[in-house]
């Protein structure tokens, strides 16, 4: 059978970018769904993050066929920062150790940028998995495609193993902000959204694991550094009216709530800013 050009396995180069951290015992499915596509210019470089398990031992099984940084332990931005400095690929693409793509993925979203030129940014649909047992999103967790900033501010709705990316993109917004020990994500997706769309191919090729205890979504206070990125693009001015009225909104919701939590476990001093960060954006 003669294949139409966008089913050929071929085309600008992928640089698939995985980060991670004591992950030995769920990292080779990961690599695997990675080598396993069916588009041949694909470059997968593992990024280990100072493990101190087999992680090491199980990535030397695999050769010449992925690419390994090894660096001390200084988070997973800063993993992820360095696996995209250090691709080559017209495309970005992340995966994180814990998830897996399924067949087709790669494929499916070069042809979506070859098919759709100016597009930035596209993520697939995802299958989720919590514990062993396959899960369906609440509503809240509902993907939307074009411009999704407004939504995004409650939490984040892209999943960096289904996100794909031009160079381009990172090389206007920037990189994971390092100094985030949660939520990177959700601020470079606010970073990106506030004046990009993010696509969405309507299509689970992904799957998404959760529920085990070194999940970094799992962390006590994730919303202080919600807060953070809220704040810090507020004070940038690049938002527009309805954008800044919405994000102005958010942050007051998530510094009163945040702070009422600090104040039943005693934490005054914490309270008392996260109260006066809500009134100076509450008034602007």
């Amino acid at each position: 059978m003669t294949r139409k050009p966008t089913d050929i396995p071929s085309g600008p180069r992928v640089s698939v970018v995985l980060p991670t951290y004591n992950r030995g015992w769920i990292l080779e499915q990961a690599v695997e769904s990675v080598l396993g596509q069916d588009y041949a210019n694909l470059q997968l470089i593992v990024v280990d993050d100072g493990s101190t398990d087999n992680t090491n031992d199980l990535l030397s099984t695999f050769g010449d066929r992925i690419t390994v940084i090894r660096q001390p332990n200084r988070g997973v931005s800063a993993a992820r920062n360095a696996g995209i400095r250090a691709s080559t690929g017209e495309l970005i693409a992340l995966l994180d150790s814990d998830d897996t793509w399924l067949p087709g993925k790669v494929t499916a979203q070069v042809t979506f940028f070859s098919n759709h030129p100016d597009v930035l940014a596209c993520q697939t649909e995802e299958v989720w998995i919590r514990n062993g047992v396959r899960v369906n999103p609440g509503k809240r967790h509902r993907k939307e495609a074009g411009m999704i900033f407004e939504r995004s501010l409650a939490l984040c709705l892209v999943s960096p193993s289904a996100v794909m990316m031009r160079r381009s993109l990172l090389d206007q917004v920037g990189l994971f902000d390092e100094s985030l020990t949660a939520c990177e994500d959700y601020d470079l997706w606010l970073r990106i959204g506030w004046k990009h769309p993010i696509h969405l191919i309507d299509q689970p090729l992904i799957v998404k694991r959760g529920g085990h205890p070194d999940q970094l979504s799992r962390m006590p206070e994730l919303d202080k550094y919600r807060i953070q990125s809220i704040a810090r693009l507020l004070d940038s001015g690049v938002l527009s009216p309805g954008q800044e009225k919405a994000a102005r909104a958010m942050l007051n919701t998530k510094c009163v709530i945040y702070a009422q939590g600090c104040r039943k476990r005693g934490r005054i001093a914490q309270a008392q800013y996260y109260e006066a960060l809500a009134a100076k954006h509450e008034t602007g």
